[in-house]
């Protein structure tokens, strides 16, 4: 025993300020050496390993990190206290000359960087692949789930920070991720689903005529996706199925259709309403699940259901549409503004205005544009000549806005031209802009208006029919207040339209209202108009 105690006191002695016997610090040997050349000799490999990519692995897949990248260096003082300091067991001391003991080193973490390195490594993930059935052409296919695999990134948190040290390579945990489908669930759908869905086709019987539901169109319209309870849902896309059959089938519909009036001479008779007999999809569908499952029957009846028109015959007769009560015909164009004026005369022929409704030209057309058939025409741009798409409606405009005055029509806002038009009634015109200015009216009376709206080449004619109750008059004042045109120079081009001008003036135009009866007034309406002076435009 006193031999054993001064051998432990010498041991002691001479191993004082010197690291544990047996000590290795990510696999470096340190045991036994004084403290500063073992931290220098620490120092010296872990600081090129920090610089080193590591192999890494995940299931299958490899890629690098480099320590440092990831945020990570040496804790220093954490790694010293891994090491520890001389033991005082006798016993650890003597077992500490036959074995050793690895220490991890400490290390301190960049979150952000470490964060950033993991999802990095996050994109090897592979996500599994979901049981389903899929259509190749008319033909179902089976597609089995496949597990997936994903990183479990605290666990390869701990993993990085722990061993990074330890060699060129590190397994890193992943967690294996379940499809949602099971493999017996898309045997039985393939089985009792999709096959029997596609192995005829459907017929849909309807009034004179039949339509067919191929198996590659059942196929097209035919998904199914998960249901959360490891089967699968089929779902019927019925707009491809109404696509498929809805071209065979158009012939066996009605399409309703409005009453109208057909004007002839001096009077106006009404055109009979069509109901329509239009399929009714929704009802027409229904069942289509079973029906496609079905051993036996594979055919549908199609279901059918009556529309009735906005305007029926009954209402038109009631609206008193029989004469002429206001018309009006302007002319004077040709080429570009004569396709124009005739494709909105053709629009708004046979337009219907029921009493106290508002007709907006604007809203009634809509857009006026290329795609509606319109062309590039003249235009007043900011008080002198120019050109667009739609140019020339105003002539129309003006001519629906004298048939409506002298119709007696209650005027629901309109604008006139910036400077005088021979070919328009002085203060009893009106311009145009799609989208910008309107021309409207109201029917004032108890009666319905018919719009009748016909062009040729030279001439517009815009007609309204109704039951007559009063007569216009129009009263043109005189032209005062005379102001001189100024000149303006542009450059030659497209954008230059050449211009002689005309001087601008003031007028008015009195409108008078009497009872088509008995000749007694019922109003006296008058509206003043300033005409700019058209510029004389010089083009050089």
């Amino acid at each position: 025993m006193a031999a054993g105690g001064l051998a432990f006191a010498a041991d002691w002695s001479l191993s004082s300020g010197h690291v544990p016997r047996g000590v290795q610090v990510a696999g470096i040997d340190i045991g036994g050496m004084e403290r500063s050349d073992a931290q220098s000799r620490l120092e010296s490999a872990l600081n090129q390993r920090v610089t080193q990519p590591v192999t890494v692995r995940i299931g299958d897949v490899q890629a690098t990190v480099v320590p440092r990248d990831a945020g990570l260096s040496v804790d220093w003082d954490g790694t010293w206290d891994r090491i520890g300091s001389q033991p005082v067991n006798p016993v650890t001391r003597l077992t500490s000359f036959f074995s050793t003991r690895n220490v991890e080193p400490a290390a301190t973490i960049d979150d952000s960087a470490m964060t950033a390195q993991l999802a990095a490594l996050s994109s090897h993930d592979r996500q599994p692949v979901e049981g389903g059935v899929v259509f190749d052409g008319a033909r179902p296919v089976a597609v089995q789930p496949v597990p997936g695999r994903v990183l479990d990134v605290p666990a390869a948190r701990t993993v990085l920070a722990e061993h990074w040290a330890d060699g060129p390579t590190l397994e890193l945990p992943a967690v294996e991720t379940q499809a949602q489908v099971t493999s017996a669930a898309v045997d039985r759908t393939l089985r009792e689903v999709a096959q029997p869905a596609v192995r005829a086709a459907v017929t849909f019987t309807g009034k004179g005529g039949n339509g067919t539901l191929e198996p590659a169109q059942i196929a097209g319209a035919l998904t199914f996706a998960p249901n959360g309870q490891g089967g699968l849902t089929p779902s019927y896309d019925n707009e491809a199925i109404i696509a498929a059959l809805e071209p065979q089938l158009k012939s066996t519909e009605i399409e309703p259709k409005d009453a109208t009036f057909e004007v002839g001479g001096s009077r106006a008779t009404v055109v009979p309403a069509v109901v329509g007999d239009t399929i009714n999809w929704d009802k027409t569908l229904e069942g289509l699940p079973a029906l496609l499952v079905s051993p036996s029957d594979r055919s549908k009846v199609v279901v059918y259901e009556q529309v009735k028109p906005k305007l029926s015959t009954e209402d038109a007769e009631k609206m008193g549409v029989v004469q002429s009560v206001g018309s009006f015909t302007t002319g004077g164009f040709s080429g570009p503004s004569g396709v124009n004026i005739r494709t909105v005369a053709e629009k708004v022929n046979g337009a219907v205005v029921k009493p106290g409704e508002t007709f907006s030209l604007n809203d009634f057309t809509g857009p006026r544009g290329a795609e509606q058939g319109y062309v590039e025409s003249g235009i007043i741009n900011q008080g002198r000549p120019s050109t667009a798409v739609g140019g020339g409606i105003s002539q129309f405009a003006t001519t629906l806005y004298n048939a409506a005055y002298f119709a007696g029509m209650e005027d629901a806002g309109h604008t006139e031209h910036s400077y005088y038009i021979s070919r328009y009634p002085a203060a009893r015109e009106a311009t145009v802009f799609d989208g910008a200015i309107d021309l409207k009216f109201r029917n004032n009376t108890p009666y319905g208006i018919f719009i009748e709206a016909n062009a040729n080449s030279s001439e517009v004619t815009v007609r309204l029919w109704s039951t007559k109750t009063v007569e216009v008059e129009s009263i043109t004042g005189e032209r005062t207040k005379p102001t001189d045109p100024k000149e303006i120079t542009l450059p030659k081009g497209k954008e230059c339209i050449a211009s002689e001008g005309a001087p601008g003036f003031t007028t008015s135009d009195t409108r008078v209202i009497r009872d088509s009866k008995t000749g007694k007034e019922i109003s006296r309406t008058t509206r003043t108009v300033k005409y700019d002076p058209i510029p004389v435009v010089k083009c050089e």
